[in-house]
C-alpha cells in the first residue's frame, strides 16, 4: 500500500484514491464490500519513487494526470527530473514530488502519466507556482508537450 488518499479539491466526498504497488500479473484492484472501482490506472514507476514502500508525512498531496503522446514519455521524465533540482531545493516553500509514472502499455499513440507531489500545505503549493527559472523552463518543455493536466488535491489518510 503506497497510501490511500481523501479528497480535499476534485474529488468526492464520498470518494478515496487508492495506490498500491503490485506485480505485473494482478490485473485489478479488488474493492472491499459496499465500494466499487470507479477508475482504475495501470502505471510504472519512473524515476520516483525508486523502491516500493509506504508514503508518511501529513500535508497535501497533489495528483495530477498528464495526458501525452507515449513516444513523449521519455522527456517528460527527463525534463522533470531536471526541474526538480530547484524547484524541491528553495527556502521560499516546502514540497517534493514523490512519484511520476509512466503508462505501464505505452504501444497505443496517447496514454496519461501521473504525478504525486507533497507540500507542507497549500500556501507553499501556491508559492511554488512561481519557481526557479531553471524549474519553469522545464516545466514550460513538459507542458507543451501535454496535450493537457488534471490535478486532485488531497490528504493522506492511510499508510
Amino acid at each position: 500500500m503506497y497510501g490511500v488518499f481523501g479528497g480535499l479539491f476534485g474529488i468526492g466526498s464520498g470518494e478515496l484514491v487508492v495506490v498500491t504497488s503490485q506485480p505485473r500479473e494482478h490485473a485489478s484492484l479488488a474493492a472491499p464490500a459496499g465500494a466499487r472501482v470507479v477508475e482504475q490506472h495501470f502505471l510504472l514507476p519512473t524515476v520516483r519513487p525508486e523502491t516500493p514502500g509506504s508514503l508518511e508525512r501529513p500535508g497535501v498531496y497533489v495528483f495530477r494526470f498528464f495526458h501525452v503522446k507515449n513516444a513523449d514519455v521519455d522527456e517528460i521524465v527527463r525534463v522533470s527530473a531536471e526541474a526538480w533540482v530547484t524547484f524541491e531545493n528553495t527556502d521560499a516553500y516546502r514540497s517534493e514530488p514523490q512519484a511520476l509514472f509512466s503508462p505501464r502499455d505505452r504501444q497505443p499513440e496517447r496514454g496519461w502519466m501521473l504525478l504525486l507531489t507533497w507540500y507542507d500545505g497549500f500556501a507553499s503549493w501556491e508559492t511554488s507556482r512561481q519557481p526557479a527559472p531553471q524549474a519553469r523552463a522545464s516545466f514550460a518543455r513538459r507542458h507543451a508537450l501535454t496535450f493537457g493536466t488534471i490535478a486532485y488535491a488531497t490528504r493522506l489518510i492511510e499508510r
